[in-house]
């Protein structure tokens, strides 16, 4: 017996492994690279990111230094959506050959210059760049725990303050960067792999004796005297006509880190702990839920259906009440079927679309290294995804005894991707109006409708093709001719109070793992838990069937046949819920002050809550869909 617990407990163990740890494994494909002694090092620089304003902007954008020539790094399709524009950099190091004080150009503030540099250290713009694929970050240390570093993406583009004995407010630009470059040597073949890539940045007004020339010496700053900048006592000043000198030290250090593990470090969040205590306390709560819902079904139903086949004489049958009195009724099409066949068959699709990624994320493939691939593989799996959604949407319609089946076949396709496109649409043109790189160029936007006419659409038609030529799924029971009349139904039983009512449940289930997924979204950080998320997408799964069967179970009970919609809104009422608490994270966490900025964040937000509605308005409805056919099925009817 202790030998069979045993093997239980470390089944469990690995199984429980595999799923946390997920965010570990490697990309797979991606081949490390060996650098010897003096081997160039590519700096690139990438986008400007704020969370104040959430419009990104290309580096060159603001009057940095520049490189000969400016070269575009190619950008796969989920990059150019994230705004990404990945460029090469004036900072060319050499492998384990330290530098310091390197000039990288002087430049001469005009007003428009200056006016941007202003602009973006008030919007707390952060510089972004990398260095074979890892991006830089700066540490700073936490002063609750002593020797605990937290990681912050990019380097402010400068800062704001005051000198001492002034009220007046100046604008200061980090202007010297003090790069460290982390590398694990192999002593065997004496060649090295970049493990960490990390800045410290300081504001320093350089000063120089004569006149400036390219042989010029800092005095602030001298490699020759060993004169290293260690802090920004004395800062540049961004303001018209003002002089600033671009420097950079780079050091390089050693470490234990090994190539496969070295995003690790950069994927350790802080509030770690919080989290797996949340999701933890979350898993528990779902759990005894969904073990008491079940156990109130079976017990129920059991005894109902045991009632119903015990009924034998004429007058027992005409006093009974309940669920099997509608029988006849209960697979009368719904109204708007044929707009209930297009919403289930676009969820088919979200719902294919996401526990593929699920799998692919769990293997690794869409690890925070492989930059867009996330979007990249939504995208492609949400197109092919609409056999699915052709399918089950031809087959629903056919049970419905529809005939038109190529004009449902064209809302499938077209309803859902053409109002998220509208919005799309309209948050790219401010985007636009706003100048930032986070606005889709008309190439892939022409791209992206070629996806959705080129391969989405004739896949759907494929599916519809198929799904229709096969016979309909008969029905349990036979409906009646004339419907029956609904009794007048108790107030907690009204359909907009039962599928509010309904919401809370699934909702409860992902709103700890969705403060991540928003902060992750909203305040640039990396979201690689993906083991706990398919953990909380298999909960949300099993609340999202099991609230809409026992809310579908007490519907029928009262004598209400109209179960169609009111499944697929019941369950689906939970992005009513995640919309508000979009808004509350809103006005709580993010420091959004541009109405551009809060306009982008409801208009994705709207996207994202409508899609979450498909996908779990979808899975109420099938579950019920199942429920009603077999209790019908389990009775005698007469």
């Amino acid at each position: 017996m202790a030998g069979h617990r045993f093997d239980v407990a470390w089944t469990f163990s690995l199984v429980a492994l595999f799923f946390l740890r997920a965010h570990c494994f490697y990309l797979p494909g991606v081949a490390p690279e060996d650098f010897k002694k003096g081997d160039p090092l590519l700096v690139k620089v990438n986008k400007l990111t704020s969370t104040k304003t959430q419009l990104p902007y290309s580096y060159y954008s603001l009057p940095f230094c520049q490189p000969e020539h400016i070269v575009d790094s190619a950008e796969n399709l989920g990059e150019v959506l994230r705004g990404d524009r990945i460029e090469n950099s004036p900072y060319v190091f050499k492998m384990r050959e330290p530098q310091m004080c390197n000039i990288v150009c002087r430049k001469i503030l005009d007003k428009k210059a200056a006016k941007a540099f202003k602009e973006k250290i008030n919007d707390e713009y952060q510089v972004n760049m990398i260095l074979d694929n890892l991006p830089l970050v700066v540490p700073i240390r936490r002063p609750d725990q002593e020797n605990a570093v937290v990681y912050q993406y990019g380097y402010h583009v400068g800062l704001r303050g005051q000198y001492a004995g002034s009220k007046e407010e100046k604008h200061f630009i980090h202007n010297h960067l003090t790069f460290t470059v982390k590398y694990h040597k192999d002593p065997l073949s004496g060649s090295a792999r970049i493990v960490g890539f990390e800045v410290k940045p300081f504001s320093v007004k350089h000063e120089y004796e004569g006149e400036w020339n390219e042989k010029t010496r800092l005095t602030t700053c001298d490699p020759h005297a060993k004169r290293a900048v260690t802090s920004s006592e004395s800062p540049q000043e961004v303001e018209e006509k003002k002089e600033i000198i671009f420097t950079y030290d780079v050091e390089f250090q050693e470490s234990d880190i090994k190539w496969a593990s070295r995003w690790d470090t950069y994927l350790l969040m802080a509030d770690d702990q919080i989290h797996w205590f949340s999701i933890v306390n979350s898993l528990m709560i779902v759990l005894f839920l969904s073990g008491m819902v079940a156990m109130i079904m079976l017990r129920t139903l059991y005894r109902d259906i045991s009632k119903y086949n015990q009924l034998e004489t004429q007058e027992e049958a005409q006093e009974e009440t309940g669920w099997k009195l509608v029988h006849g009724d209960v697979f009368r099409p719904p109204a708007n079927s044929d707009l209930l066949c297009v919403y289930v068959g676009t969820g088919v699709q979200f719902f294919g679309m996401i526990l593929v990624m699920m799998i692919f994320a769990l293997l690794g493939f869409l690890s925070p290294s492989n930059r867009g691939g996330l979007m990249t593989a939504m995208l492609l799996l949400w197109v092919f995804m609409g056999l699915f959604a052709g399918y089950s949407s031809a087959r629903l319609y056919k049970l419905f005894k529809g005939t038109e089946w190529k004009k449902t076949t064209l809302k499938t396709a077209f309803m859902f991707p053409a109002t998220v496109f509208a919005i799309f649409f309209v948050l790219n043109a401010l985007i636009w109006g706003q100048k930032s790189s986070g606005a889709v160029p008309f190439g892939t936007m022409f791209a992206l409708v070629l996806l959705w006419f080129g391969i989405s659409v004739p896949l759907i038609f494929v599916g519809s093709y198929f799904g229709f030529k096969k016979p309909a799924t008969e029905d349990p029971v036979k409906t009646n001719k004339i419907p029956r009349q609904i009794p007048e139904q108790a107030w907690y039983m009204n359909p907009a109070f039962s599928i509010l009512i309904g919401g809370i449940l699934p909702f409860g289930a992902v709103f700890i793992e969705l403060f991540f997924i928003l902060t992750s979204i909203w305040l640039h950080q990396f979201y690689y838990i993906f083991g706990f998320l398919f953990i909380v997408f298999v909960i949300l799964i099993i609340t999202c069937a099991e609230i809409t069967v026992v809310l579908c179970y007490f519907q029928l009970c009262s004598e209400d046949y109209l179960w169609w919609w009111r499944s697929y809104l019941t369950s689906g009422s939970s992005a009513f819920y995640l919309f508000l608490y979009a808004a509350f994270y809103f006005f709580t966490k993010l420091e959004i002050t541009k109405a551009v900025s809060g306009v982008l964040y409801f208009g994705y937000m709207l996207i994202i809550s409508y899609s979450f509605f498909v996908l779990t308005g979808t899975i109420g409805f099938y579950a019920c869909f199942w429920f009603t056919r077999l209790i019908y099925s389990s009775v005698k009817i007469d």
